[in-house]
């Protein structure tokens, strides 16, 4: 047994609800080992889609295999279930010193931060959103998701409202409350008092790898249909230019991707669809993996780079052109997309001609 399973206790109190968050946690531990103390229990807040779920569950097992406590919570099973979850981690919030979070826009954390008194708080990344969290943090504005913002305000985010900025004023560093940021993003706004920690991938780089790199080329799926910002047949275009200008075989699907729009692509394309059991940056590090990968503006132009450091993959990122946009796009979609692209280190960006 990993001797830090014998540490494993409620002194810190990390909440997940996606793969991504937890693997984050993971390297969050990873690097505050010597501060770690009595350990660290991990709550699983499971979604209902599988493919989401089948991640977690084996992105958790890596985390026991670390020592580290895993309890798996169905929050979503049912209208009662949310009222359930939070009655049975009441005791254990009011106890722990440290929480960390992946999703500071989730109602669920948002309602969670509200019980716990803890005075040690952790964000870890859930993808490019961290970027839009500490903007909107250091600009007193309500917590919105980026893909959201511009657009007309839903009479649930009304009711929510409250809890919503209750949230950010938690999450804003004062007097006797730290907050900390683990994050590989770029931060172009931060405020006094945030600690804004590198998040390196170290334990990925550590556990995993070197990988066996192929001569051919990989393709990393994005959810960017799904969310309602990009039309999917420009979609469904660009990925097709891509793969035969660049010999790719594989596609890397998201795991909000539809099983159609897969099905259809791998018809119109020829590309493998793969959907991976873990995270992205562990499947690379563990190889095989292709000797350049190609992705649209997402997490992965900021994490791949980091995570198969010393190895000679290559990233490319595609911009996005502002007539793959839909009409239901935020106004914020085309800017925030260039920043994602922009301000990724390490990779080449590409452009595609769809006219």
């Amino acid at each position: 047994m990993n001797p830090r399973a014998e540490k494993a206790g409620t002194r810190t109190l990390a909440f997940v609800e996606s793969p991504v968050q937890l693997l984050n946690v993971l390297e969050w531990a990873h690097a505050h080992e010597h501060t770690l103390g009595a350990g660290l229990t991990l709550v699983v807040l499971s979604p209902v889609d599988p493919m989401t779920r089948g991640q977690l569950r084996r992105t958790a097992e890596l985390a026991r295999e670390e020592g580290h406590e895993v309890r798996w919570e169905e929050a979503r099973g049912g209208a009662g279930a949310p009222f359930r979850t939070v009655a049975g981690l009441a005791g254990m919030l009011r106890r722990a010193p440290r929480v960390v979070l992946g999703d500071p826009f989730s109602r669920y954390v948002q309602l969670l931060l509200a019980i716990t008194p803890a005075r040690d708080l952790v964000v870890v990344d859930d993808g490019t959103a961290t970027m839009e969290f500490v903007a909107q943090l250091a600009r007193g504005e309500r917590l919105v998701r980026w893909h959201r913002k511009g657009g007309r305000t839903a009479p649930r985010d009304l009711v929510l409202a409250p809890a919503s900025s209750a949230a950010r004023r938690r999450l804003t560093p004062g007097r006797g409350r730290r907050v900390e940021v683990f994050s590989s993003m770029p931060m172009q706004e931060t405020l006094p008092g945030l600690e804004v920690t590198a998040n390196t991938f170290a334990w990925t780089r550590s556990r995993f790898g070197p990988p066996r790199i192929t001569r051919s080329a990989d393709m990393v799926g994005t959810s960017l249909v799904e969310t309602g910002v990009v039309d999917g047949a420009r979609y469904l275009e660009a990925v097709r230019f891509l793969a035969e200008a660049h010999g790719a075989t594989r596609y890397f699907a998201h795991r909000r991707e539809s099983a159609d729009k897969l099905h259809r692509l791998a018809v119109e394309t020829g590309l493998e669809v793969v959907r991976p059991d873990l995270p992205l940056e562990l499947i690379a590090r563990r190889g095989p993996i292709g000797s350049e990968v190609l992705s649209f503006p997402s997490t992965v132009v900021h994490t791949l780079p980091l995570a198969l450091a010393g190895t000679d993959v290559r990233v490319a990122v595609c911009d996005i052109d502002p007539a793959w946009l839909t009409s239901h796009a935020s106004p914020r979609a085309h800017g925030f997309l260039s920043g994602v692209t922009g301000s990724a280190k390490g990779v080449r960006r590409l452009a595609v001609n769809l006219a």
